[in-house]
């Protein structure tokens, strides 16, 4: 294979305490790609994108930012992991791009694992957890109540993938090509279409600093790819509005409790329009001009 180009676009949120200790461990492992015999890579990049952290995060990156290895971006505030993801992406300008997050708790060796999906001829090199044996009860099990529920709404997506990924360049330039602005990426990569090749891993326990994925952001994230890849919701919510109405009709000749029947449907009316206005911001807000970032 001809020697290819690496760019890897890391995220960065309030990590200054984080980011000083796995940097190093970062350049130290490229470096030994980089020669690395059964490799053909020729260069590789670092792009850390500073998402409107408070904490000494955009100092440090700008003082190990070097010409051609590695570079800054800096949000103008906070916009969320995804978008400062994309953010990155855009920035990206090699032959094949991976995205990994600032902790190093996906394993770092699974980039040599991508880099030979790669030049095997794979346009799509996912990291795929192979166990959760570091992640609290609680996590495991809202973890898998979250792909089931995504599985149950139609939303195609790789379990236990994050956003621990390569992508050629075609692949990025067709994944930029969405515009989304309600992002989920992770679900658009299976919409991609390309070769994918799984990668499996051990996710590690986060050593230094704490995690920035808030149980209030996991949640934003299920709901944003809910509502942006399926109308499961709103045909079960039609499905229950026939039956109610049926039912009305099948029970009207019966005295009932009129009053309870009458608070039971202006919920389930309330309920049915709450659900139909989150889908029409999303398609009103997809297919707007807003910045996901600046």
């Amino acid at each position: 294979m001809l020697p290819y180009r690496l760019d890897i676009v890391i995220p960065c949120f309030n990590e200054g305490e984080t980011i000083p200790v796995t940097i190093p461990h970062i350049i130290v492992y490229l470096d030994e790609l980089k020669v690395d015999p059964a490799l053909s890579l020729a260069h590789w990049r670092l792009i850390l994108v500073d998402d409107g952290s408070q904490d000494g995060t955009w100092k440090y990156i700008t003082s190990i930012c070097a010409p051609s290895r590695i570079c800054g971006v800096k949000l103008s505030r906070n916009f969320g992991h995804q978008s400062a993801m994309l953010a990155g992406l855009t920035h990206a300008d090699a032959d094949v791009v991976i995205t990994m997050d600032s902790d190093l708790q996906d394993d770092i060796r699974a980039l040599r694992d991508m880099l030979v999906a790669y030049e095997s001829g794979a346009d799509l090199a996912l990291g795929v957890r192979s166990a959760r044996l570091t992640d609290t009860t609680f996590k495991r099990e809202t973890a898998r109540g979250y792909y089931r529920l995504l599985s149950l709404m139609g939303v195609s997506i790789i379990e236990d993938h994050a956003d621990y990924r390569l992508m050629s360049a075609r692949a990025l330039r067709a994944l930029l090509a969405h515009g989304e602005v309600n992002l989920f990426i992770r679900g658009l990569i299976p919409s991609l279409g390309f070769t994918v090749s799984i990668i499996p891993y051990a996710r590690r326990a986060r050593e230094i600093g704490e995690s920035k994925y808030t149980l209030r952001k996991m949640l934003g994230l299920a709901i944003d790819g809910i509502t942006s890849f399926s109308v499961m919701p709103l045909r079960l919510i039609a499905l229950l509005g026939v039956l109610v109405f049926v039912g009305r009709r099948s029970g009207s000749r019966s005295g009932g409790a009129a009053i309870f029947r009458a608070i039971y449907y202006t919920g389930l009316g309330i309920h049915a329009f709450a659900v139909a206005g989150t889908w029409r911001n999303s398609a009103s807000v997809a297919g707007g001009d807003r910045r996901i970032y600046w």
